[in-house]
């Protein structure tokens, strides 16, 4: 409903717009870059990677809102990313993890074109879907802890930053980690006398011809759709909906797919719809006229691409850092992912055990038949499920 009597200026909804794409970039960024080094990526073809998602997401946000009228905003998949980071380098490297993410793309299409292949998506359990999700993070999570042993010096400042501003300002608390980690690069640059080419912090585009494997397939391609769509798009809709709003889910899975298709020769490994950042857009902060926050959703699209200039230099930030520090950030930028992941995953008593052998399993990383934990995490989540359940059927 509209408050119509409260009339804020129109760059409310503007600098709303931009906070959400500075939240969404400088909190999860790291993730992207560790992902896409995890499977292969060159520092130039992660730098592509995050400067096209940066490119398709903005565009994709900007065409979703203006046409809708809604503060519809689209993001990287930050779970996604936290698959590639977990699953590592798969048979047939680089090339092979590209053409994983062009069939994530073509299933995200094949959602919005066939609607039966959503309704499979949901008969997965949440305790199963979100276990495999936390399992995939905690190794990610943990590089905070560890970091502390390995470079105390360089990771205490960062996290005591981080837990400072949750404290203040939970909104800022990572981007504000990452400036305390960015401090530390830059003391570490200035002592050790580390030189950095400036021909480095101009952002293009690197494409690869894609190649399919089964492994990536499988190990790759499936579990990233299926985390993207569980822990990003289904819950975007739900946090849009609370506010009022009814996302159009055939357009969104139409443009968003369109998007990963686009991207994903450049190293896009997914884009969907934003989810938690979602409500600093579409809450009655950003303009108390809800007819009206679908400037916020264009300001957060402009917003993203024009972010895309920085990925070179975030990239160049990240290679230059001392051991341990860009891990911590992109650990940190997942506690809370993580802990909704857990609590959905136990909330249930009756599938409780289904959903700590699916962790388990994640959290192991183990790989058979060149196919990622991520992926047998699921199946062997779903038979204890399914044997569970044939036991008190019998009864």
């Amino acid at each position: 409903m509209s408050d119509t009597h409260t009339r804020a200026p129109l760059s409310r909804p503007i600098v709303a717009g931009i906070v959400t794409a500075l939240v969404g970039v400088t909190s999860s960024f790291a993730v992207v870059l560790t992902g896409l080094d995890a499977v292969g990526a060159s520092s130039a073809q992660a730098a592509s990677g995050l400067l096209v998602l940066c490119l398709t997401m903005g565009t994709a946000g900007i065409v979703l809102a203006w046409r809708y009228r809604m503060p519809i905003t689209v993001a990287w998949s930050t779970p996604g990313a936290a698959v590639l980071a977990t699953t590592g380098a798969v048979e047939g490297g680089w090339p092979a993890a590209v053409g994983a993410f062009f069939v994530t793309s073509g299933l995200i299409l094949l959602t919005a074109l066939w609607p039966q292949l959503g309704r499979l998506i949901a008969r997965i359990p949440p305790s199963i879907a979100q276990a495999m999700l936390a399992g995939v993070l905690l190794p990610l999570c943990l590089a905070p802890v560890t970091g502390i042993v390995a470079n105390p010096w360089g990771v205490v400042p960062v996290i005591l930053t981080w837990l400072v501003f949750v404290r203040l300002a939970p909104r800022w608390a990572v981007p504000l980690a990452f400036v305390a980690a960015s401090a530390v690069v830059g003391v570490h640059v200035v002592t050790t006398g580390a030189v950095i080419d400036p021909a480095v912090f101009v952002p293009r585009l690197d494409f690869t011809a894609p190649t399919l494997t089964f492994g990536a397939v499988v190990g790759l391609a499936l579990p990233l759709f299926l985390v993207t769509m569980a822990s990003q798009n289904v819950p975007g809709v739900a946090i849009m909906r609370s506010f009022g709003y009814e996302v159009p889910w055939r357009p969104a899975m139409l443009v968003t797919g369109l998007g990963t298709a686009l991207g994903a020769s450049a190293g896009g490994h997914a884009i969907n719809l934003a989810a938690i950042s979602a409500a600093l857009a579409a809450a009655p902060d950003a303009d108390p006229d809800s007819k009206r926050r679908w400037v916020a959703g264009v300001s957060t699209g402009a917003s993203g691409i024009v972010l895309g200039g920085l990925s070179a230099a975030l990239v160049a930030l990240v290679v230059v850092a001392p051991d341990a520090v860009i891990p911590a950030v992109a650990g940190i930028a997942l506690f809370g992912a993580f802990g909704g992941a857990v609590q959905q995953a136990i909330d249930d008593p009756g599938e409780r055990l289904p959903a700590v052998v699916t962790f388990l399993v994640a959290a192991s990383g183990i790989a058979i038949a060149g196919v990622s934990a991520a992926f047998w995490a699921l199946v062997a989540g779903l038979v204890v499920r399914e044997v569970l359940h044939v036991g008190r059927r019998s009864r």
